[in-house]
């Protein structure tokens, strides 16, 4: 794949009100799932489509995300004195990456965030990757969300199928289906009732957006919650542009929630070539525990 896609938006300034009191002081984003922290699997996913240039939009309490991604000369020397080549490796797979990071002062919500990143975007068009949503990293999403874009030129929301009673979660989409998994989107509602909703399918945290975004965001008005919602922009983009929606099939974690979180950490730990045989006798035998 050549590199159509050239950078991707990161947003991490927001509280982590669902994870207090570990996010008191430390991002949400560096929790850990397994051995890498949460937004490590979006930058990895990205960097798989050939996205080297990042743009993390932070905030207060965020500083450890720049240390993580930075370099560690003390502890590079300390592997290298005593032979561990192998997490060596492992800490130094993303040092050909770029990052840049721009503070967000106030949490003003997904929208805002992505309209930090204006003047570094210019025209490109970018992906947007929500690092609170873990994509199964065997999914090929990202990937054929790029795919799309080339073929379309138009931006493309990343779509999942969500139980009627959580629609009030996300951005819903009204949309017609173009071919497999394909559709063209004609309505989006932020955080609808169950009975406003125009469908079940739920707006995931991965996007491939356009440049017109930014001046879509620079006139929409604070939505719920008094933030800058970006289903608002795309509402808006939408009567000028078309947008489509990618129906994504595979899994995801709502790693943002502690129920996802610690259903991604037990997935993700079974993946591992490491830890998987160990783990899951551990889980059949906390399972036989549970019937008796």
């Amino acid at each position: 794949m050549d590199r159509l896609i050239r950078k991707a938006i990161l947003p991490a300034g927001g509280l982590g009100t669902r994870f207090l009191p570990a996010t008191k002081a430390s991002p949400k984003e560096m929790l850990p799932i397994v051995d890498k922290p949460m937004i490590q699997y979006a930058v990895e996913e990205a960097q798989g489509c050939n996205i080297e240039d990042f743009i993390i939009i932070t905030g207060k309490n965020k500083r450890a995300i720049e240390d993580h991604f930075d370099s560690a000369f003390k502890l590079e020397e300390s592997l290298k004195k005593t032979g561990k080549k192998v997490l060596l490796e492992e800490i130094n797979r993303l040092n050909k990456l770029n990052f840049a990071y721009i503070r967000q002062r106030d949490a003003l919500g997904l929208g805002h965030a992505i309209s930090c990143a204006g003047p570094f975007v210019k025209q490109e068009p970018f992906a947007v990757l929500l690092s609170d949503d873990i994509i199964d990293p065997d999914s090929s999403l990202l990937s054929d969300m790029i795919r799309l874009y080339k073929e379309y030129e138009s931006p493309i929301l990343a779509l999942q199928k969500v139980p009627i009673s959580e629609v009030n979660k996300y951005g819903i989409v009204d949309g017609v289906k173009e071919k497999d998994n394909v559709y063209r989107i004609n309505n989006l509602v932020e955080k609808p009732a169950e009975s406003d909703a125009p469908s079940d399918m739920a707006i995931i945290g991965r996007y491939i957006l356009t440049a017109d975004i930014f001046e879509a965001l620079e006139d929409v008005k604070p939505g719920k919650g008094g933030e800058i919602q970006l289903t608002d922009a795309l509402s808006s983009l939408l009567k000028k542009r078309q947008i489509y929606g990618y129906l994504f099939t595979g899994k995801r974690y709502d790693a943002g929630d502690k129920f996802g979180y610690l259903t991604a950490i037990v997935d993700l730990a079974l993946k591992n070539p490491q830890l998987s045989g160990q783990f899951k006798e551990y889980l059949v035998k906390i399972a036989d525990k549970i019937k008796k």
